[in-house]
């Protein structure tokens, strides 16, 4: 099945026509609420009603042009000043920003929309890729983190190496939004079986709740797993966890 979902997610004629029928809009409208900027804006005012925050990212990756990679800040510069009256978060993929052109060229564009993100007063995470990505992507946050404390990263439970980059990331006092993860990685660096990548995320929370209470980290829980976070929570009150703290 996750073979499958991966398949759909990359072919071209799917990525055109799905979002034109309406069961596929109805299906995902609480995640994915439109295609543009003041559609998302107009969900976000409704979730605030129900006390649902937003996290705005624009979808696509691997750009090939630096030009490219401008506009992507700009589009993001627009959505900071449009959501100056919601309780909003922007995140970016690295390769948005031209990581696969010039990485002197992508950190100048991350450093850029760190500057704008702070001016508005929200919080930007970078999202990560593909395995091939995990390494410069982290490089990225290491150099951002100390001149941008409103800045996190996301780190992917299926990976092997994770438990390993928290602990590296630790010192930094970071913010962690953690994913499950969604790209075809090979059985040699990750979880494939769901119940696998379950449990790593589990363990990944439960290694990191006792430095959310000492305010050492950030920990944002990213799945639409609710059973899960129920079951991370039931750590966090074991340990005395206030709940404003996951």
């Amino acid at each position: 099945m996750r073979r499958l979902l991966l398949w759909c997610a990359q072919n071209r004629w799917l990525a055109t026509h799905v979002p034109r029928w309406r069961f596929a809009r109805r299906a995902v409208r609480r995640f994915l609420p439109g295609e543009g900027l003041e559609a998302a804006l107009k969900a976000a005012v409704d979730f605030k009603t129900q006390r649902i925050g937003a996290l705005f990212t624009l979808l696509g990756e691997n750009l090939t042009d630096l030009a490219d990679a401008d506009s992507v800040v700009k589009h993001y510069e627009e959505v900071l000043a449009a959501s100056r009256e919601i309780e909003a978060e922007i995140s970016v993929k690295p390769t948005q920003l031209g990581l696969d052109i010039d990485a002197a060229a992508a950190f100048a564009n991350l450093q850029r929309l760190a500057r704008a993100a702070e001016k508005a007063k929200r919080f930007l995470w970078i999202d990560m890729e593909g395995s091939a990505y995990t390494d410069r992507t982290l490089d990225l946050y290491r150099r951002l983190r100390p001149q941008a404390p409103h800045v996190g990263v996301a780190l992917q439970a299926y990976l092997y190496r994770t438990v390993s980059d928290v602990a590296g990331l630790l010192p930094l006092r970071p913010s962690i939004r953690l994913v499950k993860g969604a790209y075809a990685e090979p059985p040699e660096i990750a979880f494939t079986a769901k119940r696998d990548v379950d449990a790593n995320y589990l363990a990944l929370t439960v290694f990191m709740l006792p430095e959310v209470m000492r305010s050492r980290l950030r920990l944002v829980l990213a799945t639409h797993d609710v059973d899960l976070v129920a079951r991370a929570w039931r750590f966090g009150q074991a340990l005395g966890m206030d709940r404003s703290q996951l």
